[in-house]
């Protein structure tokens, strides 16, 4: 018998598009299929594209319905996941695909989420460099409580990790300006994400350092770096209903040259399968990464004014979410890391 997995929250974007690659995993049983207001309705009410499972009913989010499975995806949203996940037995491989357990810092939690920090749990961005060359699959390696990253420290995170990493960024002068899509916003319907609104315009939001994401940049580059990173985080919506294109910048040491920055870059990356430096000269689109598992970097250098901006895109739901996840999956059960996730994009 294969590997069983649950979804939580399986009528929102997320839980679509961990079913739609899990629909592809060739060691994983779909299992119970449970959601919050829409339990008692069929699949296909919510998720018509994914015809294999249309008449599915969902169940109720209970650890009732959960159990009995050796994967449970939890793409709840945030504030929900911790009661659900500590009721499901220790031996099960549980993936929080919110918020509730990516921070180490209590006092991160509160201030940008507010109420009690649930804990921590091992963090699902695998690629993300240590110093010394390590990374963080090493901690997902027969994990049994994974949190996945948010979708911009995803593309963030892995823009901008290499140049702290090999101690070549100051940690003090960081800028990321990141638009997403609107399917980062998830499902629930709101006035300002209606297609009237959003079409031919762009907008700010969470400007000023307010955006929950900001701390979990932090912690990422502040890992990568061994010393406290500061981030200016500004987050956009773009008229497009997947991925994410994020620049970021960050001031050089001196005496850092183009050359230096650019190996370690392409050295960081060179054996990872899905976080590519593009060749000099190409630029990362989003449409690129559509349904694909992959991260898309480029890295250039101001040398007028001694910084280095990285671009990277990625799909916020597949790299940025549910493809995140069950990579993380893959490592916790000693699985190929790669299996089941697609390398390839939709084009057009």
């Amino acid at each position: 018998m294969g590997i069983t997995a649950a979804v939580a929250g399986a009528s929102g974007y997320a839980g679509g598009e961990l079913l739609r690659l899990l629909l592809q995993h060739p060691q994983i049983e779909i299992g119970a299929l449970t959601a919050g207001s829409n339990a008692g309705t069929r699949l296909a009410e919510h998720q018509p594209h994914l015809l294999p499972l249309a008449d599915r009913v969902l169940g109720p989010t209970t650890a009732e319905q959960l159990q009995g499975h050796d994967l449970v995806f939890l793409a709840l949203p945030h504030g929900t996941s911790a009661k659900i996940a500590a009721e499901l037995p220790a031996d099960t491989v549980v993936i929080d695909c919110g918020a509730d357990h990516r921070l180490s810092s209590a006092e991160a939690w509160q201030e940008f989420y507010g109420g009690e920090h649930a804990g921590t749990w091992a963090y699902g961005l695998p690629e993300l460099p240590h110093p010394g060359g390590e990374r963080q699959r090493e901690t997902l390696r027969g994990a049994r409580r994974i949190a996945v990253p948010g979708c911009y420290p995803t593309a963030s995170s892995l823009a901008l990790a290499p140049g702290f990493a090999a101690g070549l960024l100051q940690p003090d002068d960081v800028v990321v300006v990141a638009a997403s899509g609107t399917s980062g916003a998830g499902k629930a319907a709101k006035t300002n994400m209606i297609g009237s609104e959003v079409m031919g315009s762009m907008s700010p939001y969470g400007v000023g350092g307010v955006h929950r994401h900001t701390p979990e940049i932090e912690q990422n580059l502040g890992l990568a770096a061994q010393e406290a990173v500061r981030v200016s985080f500004t987050p956009t919506l773009a008229p497009m209903s997947r991925g994410i294109l994020a620049t970021c910048t960050a001031k050089l040491k001196p005496g850092v040259s183009a050359e230096a920055v650019r190996e370690a870059w392409v050295s960081t990356y060179a054996d990872e399968a899905f976080v590519h430096v593009l060749p000099e000269g190409r630029w990362p689109r989003t449409a690129d990464t559509l349904g694909a598992n992959t991260a898309l970097i480029q890295v250039a250098v101001d040398e007028r004014v001694g910084r280095v901006i990285v671009v990277s895109a990625i799909d916020n739901l597949a790299k940025g979410t549910a493809g995140g996840a069950i990579q993380s999956a893959n490592l916790a059960l000693d699985l190929p890391e790669t299996l089941g996730l697609p390398l390839v994009g939709v084009a057009p």
